[in-house]
């Protein structure tokens, strides 16, 4: 069954994931029904300021305002099973933890815990502190997955792009998704 997801994108630090997860997912578009994005004001900024361009204008799926409640995954009738928030700023997260829906991404982000689907907060900021923690356990106990944007090295990353891949791959694993990647001590 080909999945629906909503990707959200926050203003934390770290829009080439984003922008990795995007590329990614178009790749495995024959695994994937409808990607619907949402992308808060300060997402477009530093992604602007990080990657010196506007190429999330580039992607063929459809963008949500961040105050679009009309959104179809701002209910859930509409079945979307995967929301991934990349990268997940703390305001965002602890919004979630407290179930303020007060933009669209939160509203998604209940909507997903409460009908029991996927969510996944790549968190992106360090060091946390004791409020921060909390929050992603709440998420956590709640049904959400908290992956921070943390890279591994053992497949040997050269670029700053295959380092941050190695996150994304880890998303695409959660998500579910068919994905070619390094695999812990798998031949090739």
């Amino acid at each position: 069954m080909k999945k629906k997801i909503v990707v959200a994108i926050t203003g934390a630090s770290g829009a080439i994931y984003a922008k990795l997860l995007l590329e990614k997912l178009q790749q495995l578009n024959s695994q994937i029904a409808e990607v619907a994005i949402i992308m808060s004001d300060n997402a477009k900024q530093v992604w602007e300021f990080e990657l010196d361009n506007t190429d999330y204008n580039n992607y063929a799926y459809k963008f949500y305002a961040k105050n679009d409640f009309m959104a179809p995954f701002a209910s859930g009738s509409a079945k979307f099973d995967t929301m991934v928030i990349i990268p997940c700023s703390m305001g965002t997260l602890g919004r979630i933890a407290a179930g303020t829906s007060d933009d669209l991404i939160c509203r998604a982000a209940d909507v997903i815990l409460k009908e029991r689907r996927k969510l996944i907060l790549v968190a992106r900021d360090t060091p946390l502190n004791l409020i921060h923690i909390r929050n992603m356990q709440t998420v956590t106990e709640a049904g959400g997955i908290i992956c921070p944007a943390i890279p591994s090295f053992y497949s040997k990353p050269k670029t700053i792009e295959e380092v941050a891949l190695t996150v994304v791959n880890r998303v695409i694993d959660l998500m579910g998704l068919e994905n070619e990647s390094y695999r812990w001590n798998e031949a090739k």
